[in-house]
């Protein structure tokens, strides 16, 4: 599909994994994306795990769920690399997409926050614009239905693939990337 100027949208899912609520008090720890053309196949990917903020610090509730993963917090703090670093690195492999990048995410206002906030802080650079689109919110709009009716719970399972939502960046983004990818394609009438 074309966009503006013929273009074609990029859909560029990620995840992000923090230690609190929200950047700057809080850090985050890792981030993935994947980025799909037209089709459900990947057309690149980015991960990377960053060393948390200066100042920053945990957030209780935060520190607590991440006890009940301890395997996904340890992929999170391994080999670490600093925001000054990667943040650059990501923007310019967003910018080099074959099309303009569409952040998806699942919840798209957490994940987006945090990717904002990092590229803004450390870049600059709004490779995204202000676009992102809600992986929830498009499965309100297909099937017609209030907000609360679109957990995984009361998604139709032909929507889903066996990939499994680890709480691992990489793992996640490429899962909720094949759902999304499921979704528009049965939306576009090209399933």
């Amino acid at each position: 599909m074309g966009g503006a100027g013929g273009q074609s949208e990029i859909y560029v899912s990620t995840d992000i994994e923090a230690d609190g609520p929200i950047p700057g008090p809080h850090s985050m720890l890792s981030f993935a994306s994947v980025a799909y053309g037209p089709g459900r196949t990947p057309v690149g990917t980015y991960t990377a795990n960053l060393q948390t903020l200066p100042g920053a610090s945990t957030h209780p509730l935060t520190m607590e769920w991440w006890r009940s993963y301890p395997q996904s917090w340890a992929a999170s703090r391994s080999a670490p690399r600093a925001p000054e670093e990667v943040m650059p690195e990501y923007a310019a492999w967003v910018a080099a997409l074959p099309g303009r990048a569409v952040f998806v995410g699942w919840p798209a206002s957490w994940d987006f926050m945090w990717i904002y906030w990092y590229l803004i802080r450390f870049t600059g650079a709004r490779p995204f614009r202000e676009n992102a689109l809600d992986v929830r919110s498009y499965a309100m709009g297909m099937r017609k239905t209030d907000f609360r009716m679109t957990s995984r719970t009361y998604l139709p399972r032909r929507w889903f693939s066996d990939m499994p939502h680890t709480h691992v960046a990489l793992d996640d983004a490429l899962e909720q990337g094949a759902v999304f990818c499921s979704m528009l394609a049965e939306n576009r009438g090209s399933d």
